[in-house]
């Protein structure tokens, strides 16, 4: 149980300075003496929030062998904002850069994950709380396609989701998850294919005042990656209806509110979908903030929230550094259910995009 006692021993030298856990089961992991059987034997786990071993995902995972180690920070009470955490040493730290925060909801899921504290973990994103966190803490980040696995989330909003180190790591359990036969295991890939054929768009068509710094490091990866052969960009960027408006009026109970924006939209996303196998964005229109908040009407969820309520597959992929050590995710988006397709065309999206911290 190599990689048990490597994590615990992470959490043991970090986490006092990060506070990526409210609970960590040292006494349970360490317990475990010989790997379990399945397809993440002895792969350390990191759970969201002190219930999240109740969840699917996590029972899931645990089935395939993996082993929780801990239970990641959420954010605390006495916020109207989300987009940070709470753990057992006081606020969450960006493992980059400590005056800033690691995104949330999953903050600590994605703290733990960045630094070797656990190899994988668990997430919800019903706005973009898988994706933010993975973006801004220089990891991989899945959100499922709405409905594919259980949420106990009544409005629909919230989707399961994965943070890992590399999308190859991320595959393998959503194998895992969807209890697919024969997955590959951690750091395997599918053959490499056709490139990826991409519609690029800066800001959905709504999202004002994105950073030209975090814009910077998007556009350049895109451009590695279509210089590697591995992603073409292709057809013009799509114009979206702001989804801020519906999204609160589906989150309110009132989902009639939403109708016109969710039609409309979906009616640009299927055409795009029609002849591009994803939609790439920045994740986040911003880098970290601080840990007094993002300041009045500034939305980290501006370029994927859209995509809780249209139910699309989104990960988000490490894509560089802005010059000040800000880690920026690049997103990927696919057509509903393409999940496992989605993982598996990232993993060689991100091998190109391999990046060392300025």
């Amino acid at each position: 149980m190599e990689e048990i006692r490597k994590a615990l021993e992470e959490i043991d030298r970090r986490d006092a300075g990060l506070s990526a856990f409210v609970e960590v089961w040292r006494k349970a992991a360490s317990a475990t003496r010989r790997d379990p059987p399945g397809e993440l034997a002895g792969v350390p786990l990191a759970v969201k929030g002190r219930s999240g071993l109740r969840a699917h995902t996590a029972r899931r995972l645990v089935a395939a062998g993996a082993v929780p180690v801990g239970a990641t920070a959420v954010p605390g009470p006495g916020t109207p904002w989300r987009t940070w955490g709470l753990g057992a040493h006081g606020p969450t730290r960006n493992p980059w850069r400590s005056d800033r925060t690691p995104g949330g909801s999953s903050a600590g899921a994605a703290v733990a994950v960045a630094t070797g504290m656990a190899a994988l973990a668990t997430g919800g994103d019903g706005a973009g709380s898988v994706r933010i966190p993975a973006a801004w803490c220089g990891v991989f980040g899945l959100k499922t396609s709405n409905g594919l696995l259980p949420s106990p989330d009544p409005t629909g909003l919230a989707a399961p989701g994965l943070l890992a180190r590399t999308a190859a790591d991320a595959l393998a359990a959503l194998h895992c998850l969807l209890g697919a036969p024969g997955a590959p295991g951690p750091g395997t890939a599918p053959a490499p294919g056709a490139p990826l054929r991409a519609v690029w768009s800066a800001d959905l068509g709504f999202a004002d005042g994105v950073d030209p710094g975090v814009l910077a490091v998007a556009e350049a990866a895109v451009g590695r990656l279509e210089s590697a052969g591995v992603l073409a960009t292709t057809g013009s960027a799509p114009v979206l209806a702001d989804p801020a408006d519906a999204w609160r009026a589906v989150r309110g109970g009132r989902p009639e509110e939403a109708r016109a924006v969710r039609e409309g939209n979906d009616r640009v996303l299927d055409a795009l979908f029609a002849a591009a196998e994803v939609l790439v964005t920045p994740t986040t229109p911003n880098r970290p903030h601080g840990h007094d908040g993002p300041g009045p009407d500034r939305y980290s969820t501006a370029l994927t929230w859209a995509f809780n309520l249209s139910g699309h597959p989104a990960a988000s992929i490490p894509a560089g550094f802005t010059p000040d050590g800000c880690p920026v995710g690049l997103q990927l988006v696919a057509p509903r259910g393409s999940d496992v397709s989605l993982v598996g065309r990232s993993v060689a999206l991100q091998r190109v995009l391999t990046t060392l911290r300025p």
